[in-house]
């Protein structure tokens, strides 16, 4: 019987940058069995925005049953950029491998990184906090790669607060995840969850602080079922 946090997700964010509506993501999650399953996301950016910097991102991953990272494929189109990028964690070899490759100008980047196991990428890092007993005051590390670098990174759990948003306000639970200036990303930022305070454990809004002069992401829930 699968539980609250396995259930299949459809979910609509609006993403603002400084206030102004950038976009729209999209999340979709699809169990296959335990805490296994395929998590899809797509984002696109909308207005002015897009005029300045248009995006259209695709981003798959694949988890075991155990919820482990089994592979992740990312098709980016970013400005002028056009990439395809595909990682393979491999927990029993201990390695995660990386490809890269250039669309634009058919270029390709390889990669190999160590792992100790069990090691999850950021959507699948996301499905793990889903299944654990949050409460404020908690710290711990979580095994995580992006193919091109492997850290444990620091989750901290901060406060319980009401989300307003959208689809409705939630009782959620506010969690900050050390990934930025340098850790596994070189841009300065910080990132935040808020993860609905019940056993679904559904994000409802995510946030990343960036340098003053480029300004704040923020993906807030639109509809959801």
């Amino acid at each position: 019987m699968l539980q609250a946090q396995d259930q299949p997700l459809n979910l609509q964010y609006r993403v603002e940058w400084r206030l102004v509506d950038a976009g729209k993501a999209f999340l979709q999650w699809n169990p296959a069995h335990a805490r296994g399953g395929q998590a899809n996301v797509h984002i696109e950016s909308a207005g002015l925005v897009n005029k300045l910097f248009p995006v259209k991102d695709d981003y798959s991953t694949n988890l075991d049953e155990r919820g482990c990272t089994l592979s992740t494929l990312m098709r980016a189109a970013e400005g002028s950029r056009k990439r395809e990028t595909m990682v393979t964690y491999d927990r029993i070899k201990k390695k995660v491998d990386y490809k890269e490759r250039d669309l634009i100008l058919n270029k390709t980047v390889d990669k190999q990184v160590d792992i100790p196991g069990c090691t999850h990428d950021i959507i699948g890092a996301l499905v793990e906090l889903r299944h654990m007993k949050l409460e404020p005051g908690m710290s711990f590390t979580l095994p995580m790669s992006d193919g091109k670098k492997f850290v444990n990174a620091r989750i901290e759990v901060q406060d319980r607060e009401t989300v307003k948003t959208p689809a409705g306000d939630f009782k959620a639970i506010r969690v900050e995840a050390y990934l930025f200036d340098g850790v596994l990303y070189a841009r300065k930022a910080r990132l935040h969850v808020w993860l609905t305070d019940d056993a679904a454990r559904i994000p409802v809004q995510i946030r990343i602080a960036l340098r003053f002069y480029i300004g704040t992401v923020n993906l807030v829930l639109e509809k959801h079922q």
